[in-house]
C-alpha cells in the first residue's frame, strides 16, 4: 500500500521541488506522479526526481497516447525505466477532446482502440520486440528499441468506464482512477476483474478549514472537468447523472457561472477533500481502505498558503 504526490506543486519551479522529493520518504510517501496538462511534461519532473532521490517509485499519469507516437513512448519509457531500474511506472490515457484536438490539432477518435492499440505496441517495444503491423487505429513499420530496459515497466491505464477498466486490469497492469469518492472505488476495482492488478487514485485535495473556498475551488474544477464526455458518462455510471444534471444544462446553455452554482454540495464534497491537512490525510486514507494501492494527492490551492514542506508533511499518511 503507497502514499503518493502528485507534481509539479503549486509555485514551485522544477528545482525548487528537490527539497520536497528528498523528504518524502520520511514523510511516509512511496510515490511521485506526474501530471501532464499545459504546464510541464510528463517526463521531465520524474527524471529529476530519479536523481534527487532513490527509492520512490515514479509514475506519469497520465501520458496522452495522441500527442505522442508509441515508438517515442516507448523511447522517454525506456530512458525513466533505465534511470530508476524498477522504480518506474507507465500511466497512459486517453486524455481529452481539449487536450488533443485543440490543443494539439491531433482527431481525438477511438479512444478506446487507439489506448489498446498504443498499449499492445509500447508493451510489446519494451520487452524488446521488435513491432512490425497494422492496428485499428496505427501502423508501425519495423521499430525496435536500441536499448529496450533489462526490466520493462509495468504499464497503468487511465480508466473510467467498464471497458477501459477491464483493459487495464487484463492487457495492462492496473488502472488509474480519478474524480471519484471512497465509496465508489469498489465498483471500479469490480469492473477492473483483476486482484492482482495495481490501483492508483489521483485525489483532489484543498487542504483548508475554509469551506466556502475550497467548494469553489471544487465547483469551478467539477464543471471544467466533468462535463468533457468520457467523465460525464463516467459519473452517470457512478449514480451521479441526476445530481449533475443541472450542471450539464447550464454548461450546455452557456451559463458557465450557472453550471458551478448547480453543483450539488454533495457533490463537491465528495470528489475534493478538504479541511485541515490532518483531516485531509485521514479522508484520503478511506480510498486505501477502500481498495486503491496508492492514492496520490493533487494539491489544490488554498488562500492560507503554507509553505509547500510543511504542507506535504502535514498531508502524509496517518501515523
Amino acid at each position: 500500500m503507497g502514499w503518493g504526490l502528485t507534481v509539479p506543486l503549486l509555485g514551485l519551479s522544477l528545482p525548487e521541488h528537490a527539497e520536497v522529493i528528498r523528504a518524502l520518504p520520511d514523510l511516509g510517501y512511496t510515490d511521485v506522479w506526474s501530471a501532464e496538462t499545459n504546464g510541464v511534461d510528463a517526463f521531465t519532473p520524474l527524471a529529476l526526481a530519479a536523481a534527487w532521490e532513490p527509492t520512490l517509485r515514479l509514475g506519469t499519469a497520465i501520458v496522452p497516447v495522441y500527442t505522442r507516437g508509441p515508438a517515442l513512448l516507448a523511447m522517454s519509457a525506456a530512458s525513466l525505466a533505465m534511470a530508476a531500474p524498477g522504480r518506474f511506472v507507465l500511466g497512459l490515457g486517453a486524455s481529452s477532446p481539449v487536450i488533443v484536438g485543440n490543443w494539439n490539432g491531433i482527431p481525438f477518435e477511438q479512444p478506446f482502440r487507439k489506448t489498446r492499440d498504443v498499449l499492445r505496441i509500447v508493451r510489446t517495444a519494451l520487452r524488446g520486440d521488435r513491432v512490425d503491423g497494422e492496428f485499428d487505429t496505427v501502423t508501425v513499420k519495423r521499430f525496435k528499441l536500441e536499448a529496450a530496459p533489462p526490466e520493462p515497466p509495468p504499464i497503468l491505464l487511465a480508466a473510467l468506464r467498464p471497458q477501459m477498466l477491464r483493459l487495464a486490469g487484463h492487457e495492462a497492469d492496473g488502472a488509474i482512477l480519478n474524480w471519484l469518492a471512497p465509496y465508489d472505488v469498489p465498483q471500479c476495482v469490480g469492473a477492473v476483474g483483476n486482484a492482482d492488478a495495481d490501483v492508483v487514485a489521483r485525489v483532489f485535495v484543498c487542504p483548508t478549514p475554509d469551506a466556502e473556498f475550497a467548494r469553489n475551488v471544487g465547483r469551478f474544477l467539477i464543471s471544467s472537468y466533468l462535463t468533457v464526455p468520457a467523465y460525464a458518462a463516467f459519473q452517470d455510471w457512478l449514480g451521479r447523472g441526476d445530481a449533475l444534471k443541472g450542471m450539464h444544462e447550464a454548461w450546455a446553455a452557456g451559463d458557465r457561472a450557472g453550471a458551478g452554482a448547480a453543483i450539488p454540495t454533495a457533490v463537491v464534497d465528495d470528489l475534493v477533500v478538504h479541511g485541515t491537512p490532518e483531516a485531509c490525510a485521514e479522508r484520503v486514507e478511506e480510498y486505501r481502505a477502500a481498495g486503491v494501492k496508492t492514492p496520490t494527492i493533487a494539491i489544490l490551492p488554498t488562500p492560507e498558503n503554507l509553505p509547500p514542506l510543511e504542507l506535504v508533511r502535514r498531508l502524509g499518511p496517518p501515523r
